[in-house]
Parts: C-alpha cells; structure tokens; sequence
C-alpha cells in the first residue's frame, strides 16, 4: 500500500479515479507525525442506499423527491459542508447578525413550549409526508398524473373543515349581541297634520301589545311553531339545512326562501335588517347561536309573538287577534290560531279578506297548520276533526276605530303619502311619521256641516228616500291642493269615501270641457276638410230634440234610431251662442259641438283638464252630456283648471312628510298646460255668466265667482261645481244601496229643485257663499 505522499498525485484526496475495491479488503493509511498547527480533513461519503424492487410507490415517491431535492454535484448532507467544517446553508445564513440572534432567541424560546408536541409530531411525520402531493404524479401517465391521491384528498377536506370549524368559532366569539332592539320592535303612531300645522289625527293602524307566554295559550303557541319551527325547543337556534337551502337559493336563483328557525326571525326582528343579504343572514344566525345560550325558549317564543308581523297594521298576536277577530288573544281556538299563524308567511298573501287568491291560499295553510299540529302531538285527530270550517276573520281591523269625518282625510292622505315618497304598507305602518296636509280645518267644517244639516233635512222629509242618500263633496285650490273633502257619516259605517267615488255621471256638469274642446281646436264640417275656429259667439240650434249630425249626415245608433239632444225640461231656445248655450244651460249645442269637434277631442281635454281616464264614458254623442263618471275630487280638480289659467296641477293632498323629524322625499306634482290661456279665460266666463244668471243675488257685487249645475238624463245625480276665489268645490247628490249594487237609483226629490238645490247649498256653505 503507498503511503501519504504517494496519495497526493493519487486519487485519495478525493476518491476520483480509484478504483474499486472488494467488500473484504483492508485500507492503510500512513499518517507522518503532524505539527501542532496542521490539521488534516478526511471526507468520506455515505454509503449508497441499498435498491428496492423497482416499480413501487413508495420507492417511486422516494426516488422523485430525492430526484427533486439533491441538485446535480452535490453528495446529500455533506454539500452543506465548507472546507472549514462551517456550515453555509444554516438558518441563520445570509442574515444579519441582529435578526439571526433574534431569531434564535425565538427559537429558544418556543422550544419548551413545543416540546410536548414532539412525540405527535414524530408519529404524523409520515403520514404528512404521504400527503404531501407531488406533480405530478410519479409512475402515472397522460390526465391521471395531476389528479390527488385519496390520501391528499381526505387531507385536503380536513384542512378546510379545520379552517371553517376555526372561522366560525372565531367569528362566533367577536359576535356580540346588540344591546339596543330596532324599530320592528317599538312601533310608533303616524301623526297627521291640517295645514295649518296643528294636530288632526293619530292613527291606531300600528298598534301592539306584548303579551306575557303565561296569557298565551298553549293551542296558539304550538300553531305558531307546527307553521314555523317545531323543533323550536331541540333546536340549536339555527337551522343548518334551512341556511343552506337559504343561500342556495339567494345565491343562485336570486330569490329568497325561509329556511329560519323562531330564533332566527326573532333576532331578525328586534336587531336586524330585513335586507335578505348573505351578510345579514350569517350575522342572524351567530346572534341566534348566542341567544339561545344567553335567554331561554320560553323567553324567545314569548318576544317573537309580540314582534312578529301579522298584517293590518299589527306586530304581536294579541293585536293580530283583536284586528283579525275582534277577541283579546286568551279566547282564540286552535282553528283562529292556525289561521293567525298563516299570516307569519306573509300577511300580503295569505289575508283571506284581500283577494280570492289570498282566501284559497290560506285556507290549504290553515288545514296544512291543523294537519302538522297533529303529527307533532299537539292536537288531537278527534280535536281535529272538529275543524272543518275555515274560520273567516272580520273583514277590517275594527282597532282603527275613530270613525269621524277626519277618518277620509286619513284616508286619502295616507294613500298619497306611500304613493308620493315611495313606501310599501309595510314601511308606512313601521309607523314614525308626521303627514302634514293641504286640508283646511275651516273649510273642512263647514262643508261637513252643510252636510250634516242637509242629511238631517233629508231624513225629515222623506226617511224613505234619505237611507240611500249620498253626499260627495271636495274642494280643490288652482295649485291642486285638496282643501276639504266629504267623504260619507261615519267612516265605522261606511268606509266608502263619496268624494273619490267614481260611480254615477257627471250630466252637464262636463259641458265646459265640451265648449273648451272647440274653443281649442276647432271643428270640422267635412271629414277631410281643415279645421273651422269656434269662438263664444259661435251659433248653435238650441232646440229640443234637434237630431245630432256628422259631416255624412244624422247620427244612427245601433237600433237604427236618430240620436236627438234633448234639453231640461223640453225647453226650445232657438238659436243661441255657446257663451249663452253655457249661461242658460242649454244642452243641445253641446252634444253638437262635440260631434263637429271630435268626441275623440273632447275626451283628451277632460283628461288634460284632470279627469281620469278610467272615469270617462264611452265615446258616443252623450259623452258630450256627461256620460263620464268622475269623482267629486275630480271635477272640482277639472274646474280648477281653468281657474288657473288653463295649467293643471294634479290634486295632491300631502304637501310634506317626515320620519322622526327627517325630511321624506316626496313626487311633488307639477303644473301642465291643458288648454290655452285664452280658452280658459273664456270657459271661465261663460261659467260666470252662468251663476249670475241661476243666482243673481248672490252674484251681486262679487267676482271671481263661476259655477255650474248639472244634471242627468235620468235623474239619477244632480251636481254644482264652481270656483270662488280660486278654489274650485264641486257638490253631488245621489243614492245608491250599497247593500245590493253599485247602480245609481232616482233621486226622488232628494237633490231639491232647480231653484233651491242641495248641491248648490252644500257648494255656497264650502265657499262661504251660502
């Protein structure tokens, strides 16, 4: 064997070029004696690891991760190793000396802490390493090699239900419980106001009362839970699968569903929004989870009853009762419950009283309620079988209960409100606002004391006749605002507001939007010829019974007859101007003069001059003579007019609205032109011809006063409509039985005589004329 000095020019030094020698062989190695400054270095390199049968997996992922972590040239451990013993990929290489310190220090300190995690950590090491996913795949061919393992699969799920277990516990302990309960659950009165600012009425359509669980009784309790959540009291607060099923749908189809527990829908009550958001939802269901340990079932159940919606103005069950039966919540049956707790799923749709739809729905709830009652053991099959009949609740909430002249006030000026500032009956019965209105407590006194006086009178005269009598009164300033209305006795009794009713015609009343219409745009002799102007002196026959013409000749209705005008009382007048025609209230001229101007014409002037659409009559000769059925509110709007100049404002009974002080945006109306300034100008006068002519005592000495009586074919209503002092106030007179039908019935006498007519006596008291 050669010594030290032969290995320098050999391959000891670092084995390159050595030939191999046999297991059994011995090495020698001389050493000359070294100096105290010398150091010699041996390298020796691990023994290579023993083969395993090729084509395993385990050796497979082995061989790959050794392929993948040992770069070429380098011998495993030892390419760590500097020629000085120092190792240069150490933790601590490339750092400064500060941070390196410091990160031992760490090092030093977590090492106890740690320490106990060691013997798990050893025993998972393995299975870790299994897990680790290697791409791709060894041993694997085409698609098949970046597809996990089982392994790394289960490994996979396992962490996320790690991190969502780890989310929720987190998101479950930074969740509080808000110390403070939102409007759903402190209802407020709405307040309206007169237009002078004073107080005119509170209504009673958001009311609730909160019931103690004792007081309610154990059939209502479980009706509530059968229809909403009868595990109410195994249940965790939340309902997994209701959620799951909740975001599904919210997420994917875009529409809402259920799926919450009693807990749920009470946190959403009293806390929360009912925005149906993902946000909200999962805020709902970690308060649920916390008040279901912080307060007990009865307790929820208990500020659930009182908080939830039930329709008709009401939040809690006892309310619910007393609007739906007229019964404090302790008298209920099983039936009436079931029928309340159908209305939990929405009282829009499941209110028998509103709609047929709404009747058929609820009753399939109420026996589905009954049913499910049943199957949980709260009721039994013989108790069941006693409820066979729907339990129809009162057609109205008899909690709303002032029943004065200011009840139609109400009325309308909450139907304008939700309409002008965009709120849902919902919104607006949450309650909280202040309506003040265009309504003049002045005016709205005397005309419901003309009225009442005329309504006594009636009754005197003839008691018969006066049981179906009906008063409609409004008056309507030039800007559109409603200043007084009439509406019937007793809103208790009759709900049925007269001044916005659009059931019997309007007669000559609507003869001034006929003379506007030619005045406007003219008539036409010939079918294609142009237009002809029409001005107040223009003449017209005046006779009764002259037939009605068109440019082909005479008007034939569908029996084959001539279509005649006729005049009150078969008076003949001959020739006569429309300005004259309007002061004598002569009909002929009229029903002519809308033919030659277009029936067509003359119904878009009414429209324009602010009559409804819906109102108007078919469009035959007599639409000229008032076939039209507007409401009192609408022509005196119509009139309003042409006291303004020819613009229209629509009639508006709200002038502002606020919510606990904050202003409401409201759609404000604006003024329109409807007919020219100097077509207003002159219907206005002939219509002040036409009140000094029936009133020439009256008229003396006053201006500004116009006005017209009307009348219908067969007697069935008598009106008075003018303006004085640019308000317009339009009075009508009819009867109908309400108990039977709609259909107008002879006035009898009811409405006076042409000389001392009652509507013209309810428009002079509205006007201070009378």
């Amino acid at each position: 064997m050669t010594d030290a000095s032969q290995g320098e020019g050999g391959s000891m030094g670092d084995g390159r070029g050595e030939k191999p020698r046999e297991a059994d062989e011995t090495l020698h190695l001389r050493v000359d004696a070294l100096r105290a400054d010398e150091t010699m270095q041996l390298r020796v390199p691990p023994p290579p690891e023993p083969s395993a049968p090729a084509g395993g997996r385990a050796e497979r992922r082995r061989g790959a991760r050794a392929a993948e972590g040992t770069p070429a040239g380098t011998s495993g451990r030892s390419s760590g190793r500097s020629s000085g013993g120092r190792s240069t990929g150490g933790r601590s290489a490339g750092l400064p000396s500060g941070l390196s310190a410091a990160r031992e220090r760490a090092v030093a300190a977590l090492t106890p802490l740690l320490a106990p995690l060691a013997p798990y950590a050893r025993r998972l090491a393995p299975y870790a390493r299994r897990l680790k996913p290697v791409y791709p795949r060894p041993g694997r061919t085409g698609w098949r090699r970046w597809i996990p393992s089982w392994r790394q699969s289960l490994g996979a799920v396992l962490t996320s239900f790690g991190l969502l277990g780890a989310f929720l516990v987190t998101a479950y302990a930074m969740t509080d419980i808000p110390s403070n309960i939102n409007s759903y659950a402190t209802q407020q009165d709405n307040v309206y106001f007169w237009s002078d600012g004073t107080p005119m009425a509170r209504t009673g359509w958001v009311q609730r009362q909160a019931m103690p669980l004792r007081d309610i009784p154990p059939d209502v309790r479980w009706a509530v839970l059968a229809a909403e959540n009868e595990s109410f009291y195994s249940d965790p607060g939340i309902s997994a699968k209701g959620i799951t099923r909740a975001l599904f749908r919210t997420l994917g189809q875009g529409d809402t569903e259920g799926g919450s527990t009693i807990t749920q829908q009470y946190v959403k009550n009293v806390y929360l929004t009912q925005n149906q958001t993902v946000s909200r939802k999962f805020t709902e269901a970690m308060i649920s989870l916390k008040l279901d340990n912080a307060m007990s079932k009865d307790q929820i159940l208990e500020g659930y009853l009182n908080t939830s919606w039930f329709g008709r103005g009401t939040y809690g069950i006892q309310r619910a009762a007393q609007a739906y039966y007229g019964k404090d919540v302790g008298k209920l049956d099983a039936s009436q419950a079931a029928m309340l707790a159908s209305l939990l799923k929405g009282a829009g749709l499941y209110d028998p009283t509103l709609s047929k739809a709404n009747h058929t729905r609820a009753v399939e709830r109420w026996s589905w309620i009954l049913d499910r009652m049943v199957k949980i053991g709260q009721l039994s099959p013989r108790e069941r079988a006693g409820y066979t009949k729907f339990p129809e609740p009162l057609k109205s909430n008899p909690l709303y209960d002032t029943g004065e002249q200011s009840d139609y006030l109400v009325e309308l000026a909450t139907q304008y409100a939700k309409k002008a500032a965009h709120l849902t009956d919902k919104q607006f019965d949450l309650g909280g606002y202040q309506i003040y209105t265009t309504f003049d407590r002045k005016r709205e006194k005397a005309l419901t004391d003309a009225v009442t006086k005329a309504r006594e009178q009636a009754k005197r005269d003839d008691p018969k006749v006066a049981a179906d009598a009906h008063y409609g009164a409004s008056s309507v300033a030039a800007d559109g605002r409603v200043l007084a209305v009439y509406g019937g006795p007793d809103h208790r009794k009759q709900g049925y507001n007269d001044s916005n009713a659009t059931t019997v015609p309007a007669g000559t009343a609507f003869t001034p939007f006929v003379y506007a219409a030619g005045l406007e745009h003219g008539v036409r002799t010939s079918r294609d010829g142009p237009a002809t102007p029409v001005t107040p002196d223009s003449v017209y026959d005046g006779d009764d019974g002259v037939p009605v013409t068109t440019p082909e000749g005479p008007y034939w209705d569908r029996s084959g007859k001539k279509v005649a005008a006729h005049n009150d009382g078969g008076r003949s007048y001959g020739r006569v101007t429309l300005r004259e025609a309007m002061a004598r209230s002569v009909n002929t001229p009229f029903m002519q003069l809308g033919m030659d101007a277009g029936l067509a014409t003359v119904r878009r002037t009414a429209e324009a001059s602010g009559l409804l659409p819906s109102s108007i009559g078919p469009q035959v000769p007599a639409l000229s003579l008032g076939n039209s059925t507007p409401s009192a509110i609408r022509m005196a709007s119509g009139y309003a007019t042409f006291a303004a100049g020819g613009t229209h404002t629509e009639p508006y009974s709200v002038r502002r609205v606020t919510r606990n002080g904050a202003p409401v945006a409201l759609t404000v109306p604006h003024a329109r032109r409807a007919v020219g300034g100097k077509v207003a100008e002159e219907v206005t006068e002939a219509l002040t011809d036409s009140f000094r002519t029936a009133h020439p005592e009256v008229a003396a000495g006053r201006t500004g006063v116009a006005g017209k009586a009307g009348t219908t074919e067969k007697d069935t209503a008598a009106w008075y409509v003018g303006t004085a002092d640019s308000v317009s106030t339009a009075a009508v007179v009819y009867r109908i039985d309400l108990a039977t039908s709609l259909e107008p019935l002879p006035l009898q006498g009811l409405a006076g005589t042409s000389d001392n007519s009652v509507p013209y006596a309810l428009w002079s008291a509205a006007t201070g004329l009378g």
